[in-house]
């Protein structure tokens, strides 16, 4: 599936490189941001960390949109600086703290909507990472991070015990595997396009399953049974929990005895005066993925020197003692390497979970966008065309190998095909030129159902036989328009409501059809095919470092897709991933 490998996991008290270099980075953005809001030494002089007793006159207000479970850490901490008189520069640092959804945040920023709030604290990098890649997004800046909490699976008693919690542990795919494929477990979570918790969890389950044989089919199927059990929000889904002991065997419609969820969630949840059913976590012995509560400045550029510096004030407020002390009582580890013994066992855990084995990188964007497009597809089932170019350039080889572009596209469409389930829908063309009369392009399979048989065979069986037969038309040119604007004319005739439709093409060069329809022309008949209410994004993936990125995703854009460039076409699942996370965001990369 060509999925990106997650780091080692380190134990606590490890001297793992990629935390010092995170800790390195982050005290040298703090020098930056220093220095451009007036500098280092004037903000010493200028009492920045000053503690007065009293302030003067006016006070610096500062508005936070926080990730909603540190929200209310963060106002304890906002509060106790108001009572305390912390000040910034000498006038009085008011913060206040707005609950937000992440998700919401982001997709806001990613449109370039200007924001009243300086300071955005989602629950994960994954998030700032999405909004950083959109061309058209406002500007943010993390500083460092003010939180963690690992992730792992709350399960209820009975159901801990009979999968043998605390002495047993499990990897990710063993645990998901176990709740999933069982009728007494029903594996819950929130839905990953809208949760850190459940897309991280995603990403590692993918990433765990990647190189297995069968594993990508196996992450799809489990992405399915999810799916299934999905909520909308963390009170939703602690919702989802059987609602007595009498009723923790039942695993009847929305029933959950085992959740996706934090260690902070599972601690909320189990330190609340309500009475709810106490939950037992797991720790996979993988390593948990880790939110990180990034410290984020909105637009800093528009900042004011004084918001500046009080938002780097409140930030520098939250790594001392007793703040930090807020969030530990919140459930908070305020350290990824070293969590307190009591945090974790109220949280659920007890040894031997392997609770300080965390994943430093868990995050990385090119894990979580080829999960998130997994997702998208797999939930929503997908109705995609394929066309695959076919002229004679694509016998050349691919640099540093002796195998041609043609080979090694084949393989990367056999490896994309298995991640997809028995429901979704896939067809493949072919391009080049004059291949059926005067056509460009020729229907290999017709796009259906993977599941159908029709005679001696499934529609997988079909199209996994037509990728492997592709090969390079000797002396053929490439036929790119004419194709395109056909092979989407179909693709919009055929959409399907309720599932992800789009059209993927994969092209080596440029349109080399002297009778064909102008680039121009083909843009202004795709937007004109193109429908808002029945969206078809066409997806454009330019193969080879000589191939015009620029030209694919003029085209593509013109259905609200998007046009991506490999350097090598082992890198096309992947592309086609991130290319699915944005059309499926609203918003092309």
């Amino acid at each position: 599936m060509g999925r990106h490998s997650l780091p080692d996991a380190r134990r606590a008290g490890s001297a793992d490189p990629r935390i010092r270099a995170r800790r390195r980075n982050a005290a040298l953005a703090t020098a930056l941001v220093l220095t451009v809001v007036g500098g280092a030494a004037a903000a010493v002089r200028g009492s920045l960390f000053s503690f007065d007793a009293s302030c003067q006159d006016d006070v610096v207000h500062i508005e936070v949109a926080a990730s909603p479970d540190l929200a209310p850490a963060l106002e304890a901490v906002a509060t106790d600086a108001r009572e305390k008189n912390v000040t910034s520069d000498g006038r009085c640092l008011d913060v206040s703290v707005t609950a937000r959804e992440s998700y919401e945040v982001a997709a806001a920023l990613r449109s370039g909507k200007k924001s009243g709030t300086q300071v955005w604290i989602p629950d994960s990098d994954a998030w700032v990472e999405r909004v950083t890649g959109a061309g058209t997004a406002t500007q943010v800046t993390s500083l460092g991070n003010v939180a963690y909490s690992p992730v792992g699976v709350a399960v209820v008693p009975s159901a801990a015990k009979a999968l043998g919690w605390p002495e047993k542990t499990y990897t990710w795919t063993e645990l998901a595997g176990g709740t999933t494929r069982g009728k007494k477990i029903g594996l819950g979570a929130v839905d990953p396009a809208l949760s850190s918790t459940g897309l991280l969890a995603l990403a590692r389950i993918s990433a765990a399953a990647s190189g297995v044989e069968g594993g990508d089919v196996r992450t799809a199927a489990t992405a399915k049974t999810l799916s299934r059990r999905t909520s909308d929000s963390g009170t939703h889904l602690l919702d989802t929990l059987p609602g007595d002991r009498s009723d923790a065997g039942r695993d009847g419609p929305g029933r959950n005895q085992a959740l996706i969820l934090s260690e902070q969630a599972a601690f909320a949840h189990n330190t609340a005066q309500d009475g709810g059913q106490h939950l037992d976590l797991f720790y996979p012995e993988d390593g948990s993925p880790l939110l990180d509560y990034p410290y984020t400045l909105i637009d800093e550029p528009r900042l004011s020197t004084d918001e500046g510096r009080a938002a780097l004030r409140f930030m520098t407020l939250l790594g001392e003692t007793a703040p930090r002390q807020f969030l530990r009582m919140f459930g908070f580890r305020t350290d990824a390497e070293s969590p307190s013994a009591t945090l974790v066992a109220e949280a659920g855990g007890r040894s031997p979970q392997p609770y300080t084995r965390v994943l430093a990188d868990s995050s990385s964007k090119g894990t979580v966008q080829e999960a998130l497009g997994m997702w998208t597809i797999t939930v929503e089932s997908a109705r995609i065309t394929t066309v695959v170019d076919a002229s004679s350039s694509m016998a050349e080889p691919v640099p540093g190998g002796d195998r041609s572009r043609m080979d090694v596209t084949k393989e990367s469409l056999l490896q994309a095909l298995a991640t997809f389930t028995a429901e979704d829908e896939i067809g493949l063309w072919k391009f080049s030129t004059k291949l059926d009369g005067d056509k460009d392009y020729r229907v290999l399979v017709p796009t259906e159902r993977l599941g159908d048989a029709k005679g001696a065979g499934s529609q997988r069986a079909r199209l996994s036989a037509a990728f492997k037969s592709l090969e390079p038309v000797p002396h053929g040119e490439t036929g790119l328009y004419d194709t395109t604007l056909a092979a989407y004319k179909a693709a919009v005739a055929s959409y399907t409501k309720g599932r992800f439709n789009a059209l993927v093409v994969l092209t080596d060069g440029v349109n080399r059809d002297r009778g064909s329809i102008s680039r121009s022309d083909l843009v202004s008949e795709l937007q004109k095919l193109a429908d808002p209410e029945r969206p078809v994004p066409l997806i454009a993936i330019a193969v080879g470092p000589d191939s015009d990125r620029r030209e694919v995703d003029q085209i593509a854009r013109a259905t609200g897709g998007s046009g991506q460039r490999v350097n090598e076409p082992s890198q096309i699942h992947a592309a086609m991933l991130k290319a699915i996370t944005a059309a499926g965001a609203g918003s092309p990369d």
